[in-house]
């Protein structure tokens, strides 16, 4: 029988660790999140697979007898101090995670197999180049999944498909870059917020553009919108304008002296999904 330490869960949890630049906290234990009381009236503290506190971030790696029964896993004829067998157990402890751990300000992403590259019994197949590739992407968007690809296929303009695809490229991009970085994506606490990030104390609030036919009136928008976000005079706030490559001369037009005034970053997304800041 295989050991925690080689298991899959291990596996994906290592691999986070090279994504994030930072050791987990593995099985660790939070003092609210509790199972249910036992006999004695006594409430266990439930474990989650990974904690990362630097970046405020919990993963939670499930297997199949998460989402699929199993007797072998669920014990269906025995009964947990829930008063539920285990595989309900299981599931009901899981809601509670996905409940708790936002509630308390920290960023859960749940991974499956099917999210890298497993077999049809869910065993990973340990591709570590393509796996690596699929959980920053996973770690960069968590459970922050943008609407803009939903919009635009409602569109009836092309070019409006274009520049929305295009502004997903660059705020995928720009999520892992801040991963990189030590930054944590975190939940917008203004919904017309692209792209929000915590380090530390540090906040970063950013506009993210695509591609467009008008790069300047879009940069003028964007400006405009940062703006009216500016609501926190808090120094360790900071303000971001992403753009396309392409789009840095319209960006530009606002003076250096003015944006370290206004505490407004610009950063660059190349068509490689390089990405540069601009210098003030």
């Amino acid at each position: 029988m295989g050991t925690r330490d080689d298991s899959d869960e291990a596996y994906v949890v290592g691999l986070c660790n090279q994504v994030l630049g930072e050791t987990a906290l593995t099985q660790h234990k939070f003092g609210w999140l509790l199972g249910d009381p036992g006999t004695s009236g006594r409430q266990a503290r439930l474990p989650v697979d990974a904690y990362w506190p630097g970046h405020r971030l919990v993963v939670e790696y499930r297997e199949l007898q998460h989402d699929q029964a199993m007797p072998h896993f669920d014990k269906p004829h025995r009964m947990t101090v829930s008063g539920v067998h285990r595989g309900e157990q299981r599931a009901l402890y899981d809601s509670r995670r996905d409940t708790e751990i936002p509630a308390h300000g920290l960023r859960l992403v749940v991974i499956r197999p099917a999210d890298l590259d497993a077999d049809g019994r869910g065993r990973l197949h340990r591709s570590e180049e393509a796996d690596l590739a699929a959980l920053r992407e996973l770690l960069a968007r968590g459970s922050d999944e943008a609407g803009g690809s939903d919009e635009a296929a409602d569109s009836d303009a092309a070019g409006d498909e274009d520049r929305d695809s295009d502004e997903d490229r660059v705020a995928d991009a720009f999520r892992t870059w801040l991963l990189s970085e030590g930054w944590t994506p975190v939940d917008p606490t203004d919904r017309w917020t692209d792209v929000e990030a915590v380090r530390g104390d540090d906040r970063l609030i950013c506009e993210v553009k695509g591609r467009t036919s008008e790069e300047g009136i879009d940069a003028d928008i964007a400006y405009g919108q940062l703006l009216r976000r500016m609501t926190n005079e808090a120094p360790c706030t900071r303000y971001a304008l992403v753009v396309p490559s392409t789009s840095v001369k319209a960006a530009e037009r606002v003076p250096a002296h003015v944006r370290r005034l206004l505490r407004i970053d610009v950063y660059a997304v190349t068509g490689d999904d390089t990405v540069h800041r601009l210098s003030t």
